[in-house]
């Protein structure tokens, strides 16, 4: 079988397909986009511009969530339980929720950095590509920032509040067991660790940033680091987050 993905590689939602690829020990190859330009390509493969995309012996399948439940179809073994009803609501919760919100404070502070933004978002691409997309990403940023809803302080301020508001819910949904769902590992906790991820920064993601990050965003990362949520996301990635399958 062969699988590949397209994806970007500081992304929750494709960060989530990489956990449950590797989780499934399905061996694939990733294949690094800059969001921007990958638009092109990824219509051309799925009729619309989001990441991620797999594609399996040739058949496209879109959007993190769809490729979940393809893959619990495909690989049952270890099942995700993404037909479970609770599940499919906190995945939900995250992916259409706290996600968009997260991500707007983010890149918020990271478009405060064009030069490290660029670093980030074009972490192995070649070195003529990368260097073209710091030179155009001044003309871009606005495009980048209306497409992600960051359409003034409140948009920004709403972020901060999805942060706590994630990292609450996870804390005090998993104090019982470990998880969201019940007493084992499943969707929902690979969902919302993966989302919160781009806060916690647990060492074995593969959402790890180029050091040294900017000091604001260092600072802003360092201020969420003690709470019980982010506790949480760092168990979840040592217990769960399985070694790469990457061909």
């Amino acid at each position: 079988m062969s699988v590949e993905l397209f994806q970007f590689r500081y992304s929750p939602y494709n960060e989530k397909v990489r956990w449950a690829l590797d989780l499934k020990q399905v061996t694939h190859r990733r294949i690094d986009l800059l969001p921007g330009p990958h638009m092109r390509q990824v219509r051309r493969l799925s009729g619309q511009t989001a990441t991620p995309v797999l594609t399996i012996d040739g058949r496209t399948v879109a959007g993190s969530s769809a490729i979940l439940h393809e893959l619990d179809r495909l690989h049952p073994v270890p099942p995700l339980k993404m037909t479970d009803p609770e599940v499919a609501a906190i995945e939900s919760l995250f992916d259409s929720d706290f996600g968009p919100r997260i991500r707007r404070k983010v890149l918020s502070i990271l478009l405060g950095d064009l030069g490290y933004f660029s670093r980030l978002f074009g972490e192995g691409q070649p070195p003529a590509k990368r260097a073209m997309y710091r030179i155009v990403l001044p003309l871009a940023q606005g495009l980048v920032r209306r497409g992600n809803g960051i359409c003034g302080p409140a948009s920004i301020e709403d972020g901060e509040r999805a942060v706590q508001e994630g990292l609450t819910y996870v804390a005090e949904r998993a104090r019982a067991t470990g998880y969201l769902v019940g007493d084992t590992f499943t969707a929902a906790d690979l969902t919302a660790a993966s989302i919160l991820a781009t806060v916690v920064n647990p060492p074995n993601s593969t959402m790890a940033r180029p050091e040294p990050m900017p000091p604001s965003f260092a600072e802003w990362l360092g201020s969420v680091q003690a709470h019980p949520g982010a506790a949480w996301v760092r168990t979840i990635y040592a217990r769960h987050r399985s070694p790469q399958t990457v061909d």
